[in-house]
């Protein structure tokens, strides 16, 4: 396969303006599933004062699906400090998550363990490029320019990233490289094999996509997104099913590669290191994706799953929402328009 730089070059040549629309639905509506739907309300209930005082300070809430109950920053932190890998699960582009997201990982990094932060938002062959600004060696502008951060990193993950960098935590860049992700999206599995020895080594070793729970969520999240898009035969009608499960094997890819960063870097950190990985919810929800393929390699490992999930207002959030879905959900305030 052709480096990275020429795959970029070409894409434009090689792919028609509807597939360009459908692949963005795939790889970035399917990551980030609407807060509503992973939401569903089981109980209600009203918050007690505590509960209402502590929204008021912090701006969220944080429930348990599991007790059906509030819980406070320090219970759940409590928990934290016995788990090995902790994944937070965020909608991209809210900014009340990111600032949630910044509280915690400072409040982690106070429990006395070492810390390694892992992010969905930079990819494998960006590593070198963040060890030297970590390390100093390059200015921000320099990592800026060369590491291709989101285009909401300055309001999103910059406080991560510095947190990280005062305090001298390792960063892992988790992720599978976009132009990677994008050809096995098109041709998919396959595209693995045309890679150069070097450009492998940007994407899991071992990439399982079975047809379970996952598959099924993934592909309703496609067809729900897509119907009416540039990719559909006619409007109303949903993305093909053929050009779905390709997405999927990219997703899969994803979840792989982000799963065998978290391991190697847990493995290569002292003993009592923990991991506290970033990802869209989709990734992590139910324990599914990034989640389940950690497990996969290391099943004696503790895992925390906490989904972020934006509402109008925190304090009338579902005390209890869909079960399963994760150890804790934080409610965080959804900006009015």
């Amino acid at each position: 396969m052709e480096g990275f730089n020429s795959m970029q070059k070409h894409q434009c040549a090689i792919i028609d303006v509807r597939l360009v629309v459908v692949a963005t639905l795939a790889f970035m509506v399917a990551a980030c599933a609407s807060a509503g739907r992973r939401s569903a309300p089981v109980t209600s209930s009203a918050p007690s004062s505590a509960t209402s005082a502590i929204v008021a300070t912090s701006g969220y809430r944080i429930v348990s699906p599991i007790t059906r109950s509030d819980v406070t920053m320090p219970a759940m932190l409590d928990r934290m400090s016995r788990a090995d890998v902790v994944f937070f699960g965020e909608q991209h582009d809210d900014l009340e998550t990111h600032r949630a997201e910044a509280e915690m990982l400072d409040a982690i990094g106070r429990l006395g363990r070492p810390v390694v932060l892992s992010l969905e938002m930079f990819e494998r062959d960006v590593q070198p490029v963040l060890d030297d600004y970590l390390a100093g060696r390059i200015t921000e502008s320099e990592f800026l320019s060369r590491a291709r951060p989101w285009p909401n990193y300055a309001t999103g993950y910059r406080r991560l990233v510095e947190l990280a960098r005062a305090r001298h935590w390792p960063i892992v860049a988790a992720n599978v490289p976009r132009p990677l992700a994008s050809a096995v999206g098109r041709k998919g599995i396959v595209a693995l094999d045309t890679l150069t020895p070097r450009e492998r080594l940007t994407a899991a070793r071992e990439n399982v996509c079975p047809m379970d729970d996952y598959h099924a969520r993934f592909m309703d999240e496609m067809h729900a997104h897509s119907t009416g898009s540039a990719g559909a035969a006619e409007p109303g009608d949903s993305l093909p099913t053929a050009m779905a499960e390709r997405f999927y094997v990219a997703q899969c890819v994803k979840d792989e590669t982000m799963a065998e960063s978290i391991v190697n870097a847990k493995r290569a950190a002292p003993r009592d290191a923990i991991v506290v990985h970033f990802d869209g919810a989709f990734h992590s929800d139910y324990s599914q994706g990034t989640v389940e393929r950690v497990k996969r390699r290391e099943p004696s490992w503790k895992l925390v799953v906490i989904s972020a999930v934006p509402v109008a207002d925190p304090l009338v959030a579902p005390v209890a929402p869909e079960s399963g879905v994760a150890d804790f959900v934080i409610f965080t305030k959804r900006p009015s328009h």
